[in-house]
């Protein structure tokens, strides 16, 4: 793993000592498979999920990936522990916590409830954000004394809002519909940033969204004998105008945080572009160019990818080189996507501002 630059160190890690994350799949280390009775994290908690890492944590963790995530690599390039999930019994939080939970949304349950669509956990950022108020109660004495503990503390706020558009779309809600959910996501997601800097936090990281064009799950029920609907990439236009129109108003509410909280600095992190960095950096950066759109684990079709028969089901085989795809199981990366994302945020890449810039930009 890459360390941060000595000037990124400078601008925005300088003095780190703890991560605490918020999100939904693309940061869940182990939340969704300790809630109880849920079924959907059955397959998440077996391998094949977690087998590149076997190694290091001896058995799959929840992650829903073949390995690391990018909160890990984070953790990794600060030289911290892993981030361990708020649901683990006894966990050791000295260094962080993780409130991230798979499959939640940014909006209440409730929302989705109202219009028919079944979600895999009721542990929304609202609740996480509950979770976490919780937590510094037991930690905190006073709100001076959190906002002395947070300050060199690393938020990362998601990515989070994802799955508010994930159940609509493949449950069989148009993408006008769902369009009309954008602007309440976007301002749970902001309203949440105003929360953490409320009870102290200083450093924060919102990730946009990915261009959920590209995704196996999404060729593959969108899938459309029409070429005009694909760009170069093979990736659906229509789908990544959307996810791109997200981080747009995201972005819009990112600058008006920084106007109101000046004392904070809010980094937006460019999912969008990192992702789509692997798709035309593909060759140089070791990935198969004729696997970009292909799920590792999955099985049938053009994309490798099977609703019926999702990663995890009896004879549903994996590649058996993950580090060469993007895509894991049709909706989430592989561990080497995730690693390489990771590279390019903590760099500063595609991060707005620029991380090295951040204390330049204060003084």
């Amino acid at each position: 793993m890459v360390r941060p630059s000595s000037a990124a160190l400078a601008g925005f890690f300088d003095g780190v000592n703890a991560i605490y994350s918020f999100g939904d799949s693309l940061a869940d280390t182990g939340n969704l498979i300790r809630e109880v009775n849920n079924s959907f994290s059955f397959a998440i908690s077996h391998l094949p999920y977690g087998e590149t890492t076997l190694i290091i944590f001896k058995e799959p963790t929840g992650r829903a990936t073949d390995g690391l995530l990018i909160i890990d690599y984070f953790a990794l390039a600060l030289r911290l522990p892993f981030v361990q999930p708020y649901l683990e019994k006894d966990g050791d939080f000295t260094h962080g916590i993780n409130f991230a939970v798979g499959g939640a949304t940014a909006l209440d349950s409730s929302f989705f409830e109202e219009k028919g669509l079944v979600l895999f956990t009721n542990s929304s950022l609202g609740v996480q954000l509950q979770w976490f108020k919780a937590y510094l109660k037991s930690i905190c004495s006073s709100s001076a004394e959190c906002t002395h503990k947070l300050a060199n503390t690393l938020f990362l706020l998601g990515e989070i809002g994802g799955n508010d558009y994930n159940y609509p779309l493949l449950e069989g809600k148009s993408l006008q519909e769902t369009t009309g959910y954008l602007p309440y996501v976007v301002k749970r997601i902001i309203d949440a940033a105003e929360e953490v800097v409320e009870a102290g936090a200083v450093k924060i990281v919102i990730p946009g969204n990915f261009p959920i064009g590209c995704l196996p799950i999404y060729l593959t029920v969108y899938k459309t004998p029409n070429q005009e609907a694909y760009d170069e990439h093979g990736c659906l236009k229509s789908l990544n105008k959307f996810a791109k129109l997200h981080n747009k108003v995201l972005i819009k509410g990112i600058k008006a945080l920084r106007v109101t909280y000046q004392h904070a600095t809010f980094v937006y992190a460019d999912y969008y572009n990192a992702f789509m960095h692997l798709i035309t950096n593909a060759a140089s950066l070791g990935f198969d160019e004729n696997l970009l759109l292909k799920s590792c684990c999955g099985i049938g079709g053009e994309y490798n990818y099977n609703a019926s028969q999702t990663c995890g089901a009896p004879g549903v085989p994996v590649c058996q080189n993950p580090a060469k795809q993007i895509s894991w199981d049709g909706l989430h990366l592989t561990q080497e996507a995730y690693k390489d994302i990771a590279q390019t945020l903590i760099s500063g890449e595609y991060t707005e501002p620029k991380l090295y810039e951040c204390v330049e930009n204060k003084e």
